[in-house]
């Protein structure tokens, strides 16, 4: 039951990262705001990096983070989703500055 419980929470949390973006100022790469874009561009790519991920092996890794890796008593490091790294590397080649 406790199993099948991560299982359900893991796939309805399969992409819920939400970046947290400055939107001060300027990066100082650009001479004007770019910030005026942000809803498009996290739109953008949210929707690039789900078609890019492969949901089989994010929820391999989502397996590993909460069931195996504790059961190693934490020893082995977390692995990072590509979901998240798509998405935040792709808000930083439109020059936003992404703070998580």
């Amino acid at each position: 039951m406790r199993y099948i419980l991560i299982v359900i929470m893991v796939l309805l949390t399969s992409c819920a990262y939400n970046p947290i973006v400055d939107t001060g100022g300027r990066s100082g790469t650009f001479n004007k705001d770019k910030a005026s874009l942000i809803t498009d561009d996290i739109q953008h790519c949210k929707k690039l990096a789900k078609n890019n991920v492969n949901s089989l092996t994010e929820f391999y890794k989502k397996y590993f983070n909460y069931v195996i890796r504790p059961s190693f008593l934490y020893i082995p490091d977390r692995v990072e989703y590509a979901y998240t790294t798509l998405t935040r590397n792709c808000l930083s080649n439109r020059g936003h500055s992404v703070l998580n």
